[in-house]
């Protein structure tokens, strides 16, 4: 792995994997967490108003098309900490990939009708989302749990203020934030001069510095129930605990958690209420640490008269955790080492850790991950249940 930092700011790391393709991977460090009370959902919208057009590719079509007629992937997406574009080509398209995104990021035109346009798109992937309850419970899990942290807030925006938008109010963003000093740009693959290509495209001036502020967030000290109806089959039900961002040492131990009771279909909250009760379709947990905040969660889909017996079962199987044995230990850090190693293998997925990292720290933290769960002992997942797995916020959508 190499890093540089060039002389107007912009961050470069490549890291050189064999392969006929190249993934190249801009991260600007700006997301929802970081949007005032007005601009709420402000850099999702830019995620996709940079789409529609700029001085030499006038139209969406023209973008998309210079990458997709050479058979590549290209998408974007945002989060609460970072928005990322990302493009996959066969290698010797690599100078292609570098332009179109270098284009899209500095000379967007941001059309009026553009704008108008995009705004009705936005709002309705945003009922979209609504309308699907799988990914509306994550929605209201955050915006439950948390109290004071950003996070609290859909990175999808106000649907009140992404229809009040005005394009000064995207421009002055896009300009305050999208300056190399903002950016990181990761590229994976077996390519000689990237660096030159780099320098030659992205050639924006440095910006002023950004700094945001510090989100603070307590541990919960009283458990939560929130429900909503929906007009669906299945109810859905999270116990959500608030826990540590990426970079706290007890991280990999809630990770090493995850992998004791959600790993497929041999965690033990899968075996518990699907193998041996059939209670639900869809059972697992999820340990979630970003760079400001985390949580972990334990979800199923169930029937809405099982709710109680349900949650005690996923309660039981936390505090079973306080009877971990060495080789359910061993067991679990050996599905996240293999988990994560394979993941890696994708190059597109290698390359939004490596920003992750760098975001989180440096990228080279990449290389301690596995070190560290390795390292997790059985003392360390007691300690970590004890700790965060005390008061919950519960999420119901209650079905039929």
């Amino acid at each position: 792995m190499k890093k540089v930092v060039l002389p107007n700011g912009l961050t470069v790391i490549f890291n050189e994997k064999k392969s006929n393709s190249v993934v190249v991977e801009v991260m600007i460090k700006v997301g929802s967490n970081h949007e005032k009370e007005d601009e709420r959902g402000i850099s999702h919208f830019l995620e996709h108003i940079l789409f529609e057009g700029t001085i030499k590719r006038p139209t969406n079509r023209d973008i998309s098309n210079e990458i997709e007629k050479i058979g590549g992937d290209f998408n974007a997406y945002t989060s609460n900490e970072k928005t990322c574009f990302y493009v996959k080509v066969l290698k010797k398209h690599f100078p292609i990939a570098v332009e179109v995104l270098a284009d899209i990021l500095q000379n967007p035109l941001f059309k009026e009708k553009d704008i108008l346009k995009e705004k009705n798109v936005v709002l309705k992937e945003i009922d979209m989302v609504n309308d699907d309850p799988r990914h509306y419970q994550w929605i209201l899990l955050q915006k439950s749990l948390f109290e004071n942290h950003p996070c609290k807030y859909p990175t999808y925006g106000d649907k009140k203020v992404i229809g009040n938008l005005t394009k000064k109010k995207v421009v002055g963003f896009f300009e305050k934030y999208y300056v190399p000093n903002n950016m990181v740009i990761a590229i994976v693959g077996d390519i000689k001069n990237w660096k030159k290509e780099i320098e030659k495209r992205f050639i924006s001036k440095r910006g002023k510095s950004i700094n945001h502020a510090a989100a603070k967030e307590h541990l919960s000290t009283k458990i939560k129930v929130k429900k909503e109806r929906k007009n669906i089959n299945n109810t859905h039900v999270i116990l959500g605990f608030k826990t540590v961002p990426k970079n706290h040492k007890d991280s990999c131990a809630l990770d090493v958690v995850d992998g004791i009771l959600g790993r497929g279909q041999s965690g033990r909250m899968f075996t518990e209420v699907r193998s041996k009760m059939g209670l639900a379709y869809d059972v697992g947990t999820q340990n979630f640490a970003d760079v400001s905040f985390g949580y972990f969660a334990v979800y199923a889909s169930i029937d809405r008269k099982n709710i109680e017996l349900v949650k005690k079962m996923m309660m039981k199987e936390l505090q079973n955790l306080e009877n971990l044995s060495p080789e359910d230990l061993k067991e679990s850090k050996d599905f996240v080492e293999g988990y994560y190693s394979l993941e890696l293998e994708d190059g597109q997925k290698l390359a939004d850790q490596l920003l992750f990292w760098e975001q989180v720290d440096t990228a080279e933290k990449i290389k301690d991950y596995l070190k560290k769960v390795k390292k997790v002992s059985v003392d360390d997942v007691k300690r970590v249940a004890k700790k965060y797995f005390n008061n919950y916020t519960m999420v119901v959508l209650e079905g039929k």
